[in-house]
């Protein structure tokens, strides 16, 4: 995910927040995505979209090795496994935290 993803996140989080609080909005927290930004969403498809290239990259490298591959050595199927894990453990991470911002968003009183 890029930091324009995060940012574009953490602007509509706030602008939630700040129509639940009843204060008047700053101008920024509002503005929509620009139309050569990516919006939030397209930023987090095409995240998941790369962990998944990655996962299958390494599977298919896992079973290249196994099949007995001379191009494919140990090393690289380590590497493109490790990538693959590193990758969903963030993922997971992201949707924790997103799904924890969601709580407390609809937790605040109105």
């Amino acid at each position: 995910m890029s930091v324009a993803g995060i940012q574009s996140a953490l602007q509509q989080m706030q602008a939630l927040q700040t129509q639940a609080s009843g204060q008047k909005p700053q101008p920024q927290a509002l503005q929509a995505a620009q139309p050569g930004q990516p919006s939030f969403a397209t930023e987090l498809k095409s995240s998941i979209n790369r962990i998944n290239e990655l996962q299958s990259t390494a599977a298919a490298k896992q079973q290249a090795f196994q099949m007995g591959d001379p191009t494919v050595s140990l090393h690289d199927v380590m590497m493109d496994m490790q990538k693959a894990s590193l990758a969903f453990e963030m993922g997971v991470q992201v949707r924790n935290r997103l799904v924890n911002a969601y709580k407390e968003v609809m937790n605040m009183n109105v």
